[in-house]
Order: C-alpha cells, then sequence, then structure tokens
C-alpha cells in the first residue's frame, strides 16, 4: 500500500498520540503535533478510513483510532506486551518514545558507522548535532550512542553517525563461571595466600573449609592487613565471609550491576542454591573483548 507523505505524516502522529493517551485522538491533536491546518487533517482522514487505517470513534471523547493494517502499512509491529527500548538526547530521556528497530547503514564502510532508528513516538525534538542514545534493549542489553545527522519526519526515523555500542551475550552467568577456581585453605597464612594469588596471576580466590566456600581473600585484604603489621594473621582472620552470591540463570547484566552495587570484583554463582564457581570482573570483560 503505497501512501503519500502527508499520510504517513498523519498515521504516525496518530500512532504517537494513541500510545501515550491509550484513547481515541482528535483530528485537532494530530494537526498541532505535525503543524498543519485541522482541515487537511480532516480531509485525510476521509482517505485513510477508506483505506481501512483508521477507524472513526464517536461521542465526545471520540476521534480516530490506528487499526492494525496501519502498523503494516508503516512497516511497524503492534504488539500487545511490548517493552520499551529508551531514547535520550543530550543526555535527557525522551518521554513517550520508544525505537521500533535500529538499522546499521553502513557496516561495511572502512571509516564510517551510521545508523536509522525507527522511533514510535514524537521525533520533532531532535536536531542534527544532539547526542542521542538508543537503549539498552531488552535481550542483549545494546545501547548505541552516537550524533544526529538528519531526520526523517515523513518515517518517522532519525539518521545518526555512531560512536559507541556496548552488548552483553544473551546467556546467563553460569556459561561463563570458573567451575574448577583455585582455592586457598582457611588456615593459610598471608604469605602462603600470597604466594597462591601470584603464582597463578589472580587478584583473588576462594576460600576453602571442609570442602566448602567460607569466603573471598583479595590482595586487597592481605595488603590491608601487612600495612597494618599483622604478620602473623591467617586467612580466616583476613577474608571475606559475608559472600555476594548470584543465581547461575541470571544475566551478565544482572551480574554487572551486582559488581558496581557492591564494588567487588568477584561473585559466587549458585546452582540450585550450592555453590558452583566463580564470575569475576576479568570473566566480563572477556566476553566484551571483540578480536
Amino acid at each position: 500500500m503505497e501512501l503519500t507523505p502527508i499520510q504517513k505524516e498523519i498515521l504516525i502522529a496518530l500512532i504517537n498520540l494513541q500510545r501515550q493517551k491509550d484513547s481515541a485522538v482528535k483530528g485537532e491533536e494530530i494537526a498541532y503535533l505535525i503543524d498543519r491546518n485541522p482541515g487537511t487533517v480532516r480531509n485525510q482522514m476521509q482517505s485513510l478510513k477508506m483505506l481501512g487505517l483508521v477507524e472513526g470513534v464517536p461521542g465526545p471523547k471520540g476521534g480516530y483510532r490506528a487499526t492494525g493494517t496501519a502498523y503494516e502499512a508503516l512497516c511497524v509491529t503492534s504488539m500487545e506486551h511490548e517493552a520499551i527500548v529508551p531514547i535520550y538526547r543530550n543526555g535527557e530521556h525522551v518521554q513517550g518514545a520508544t525505537a521500533a528497530e535500529i538499522i546499521f547503514t553502513t557496516v561495511r564502510h572502512p571509516d564510517l558507522c551510521n545508523g536509522r532508528i525507527k522511533v514510535i513516538g514524537n521525533v520533532r525534538s531532535f536536531l542534527e548535532g544532539d547526542q542521542v542514545q538508543v537503549g539498552p534493549t531488552p535481550v542483549n542489553r545494546l545501547t548505541v550512542r552516537g550524533e544526529i545527522v538528519g531526520r526523517d519526519d515523513t518515517e518517522n526515523s532519525l539518521l545518526f553517525s555512531i560512536n559507541e555500542m556496548v552488548s552483553l551475550p544473551k546467556k546467563s552467568v553460569k556459561h561463563y563461571i570458573t567451575h574448577q577456581p583455585i582455592y586457598v585453605s582457611v588456615n593459610s597464612t598471608i604469605q602462603e595466600a600470597a604466594r597462591i594469588l601470584v603464582s597463578n596471576n589472580i587478584h583473588g580466590a576462594p576460600v576453602e573449609d571442609n570442602n566448602k566456600i567460607a569466603g573471598i581473600v583479595t590482595f586487597t585484604d592481605i595488603g590491608e592487613a601487612l600495612a597494618s603489621g599483622k604478620m602473623t594473621l591467617k586467612v580466616k582472620d583476613i577474608m571475606t565471609k559475608d559472600l555476594i552470591t548470584i543465581d547461575g540463570d541470571s544475566s551478565l547484566s544482572d551480574a554487572v550491576q551486582m559488581f558496581n552495587e557492591y564494588d567487588i570484583g568477584r561473585l559466587v554463582v549458585t546452582l540450585n542454591e550450592e555453590p558452583a564457581g566463580l564470575l569475576s570482573k576479568t570473566d566480563v570483560l572477556h566476553e566484551l573483548a571483540v578480536y
């Protein structure tokens, strides 16, 4: 179905307002949003009704509603339960807007990385040179940042030069844990613990007591003990006993949030509520590395 630019503009405005209000939309509201004469909107609505793209709603609170066919005509998927993909303009969240598509337009170009964001919501506040962020998306937590280089009101889309993209793998943390970590005995001296960490080139390790994880010891713990002149302490005296755990079915995004929230570098991963291994910040960074 080939629509004229003004028909597309009216339909997009109708869908945007309908999403915000969750009710019928009056022609005057559409005219105000797209800066057109209300009479022009009313005339176009007759054609859109005949095409089955719009239906009239009678009554004092009536107006127009977009049909499912309208979404198809605009190549926009209508979802009963949708996840909002937030859009930010110059650091400010754009209320009522969500990204419907992110299209990468120059993937083969050796120097440029440009894209197009198809938006459900009002794009008219975006100007060339604005900084834009899209995401995170619900599945892979993809976040894309860049600079607006153009705007297509007819398609309700933004053209932008991409400066940064960050994403996390979809698989849960249990796929990234160290199943056979290096353990330090609860009765080891701090000198013995330091030698184990140095020889294995690691910053910290779980502390074992009767085949169970009793805590975590790190170079920071050892350094604080040595700085205090407590040379004869054992690992059980300096380890962190309050273990921060994460369920193995949690996402890497959840793990990153916990690293930041608790200001730690390692999490004990549990399977069926039993410790199964460790996940470190280094493990996450390794997954983000691009070779």
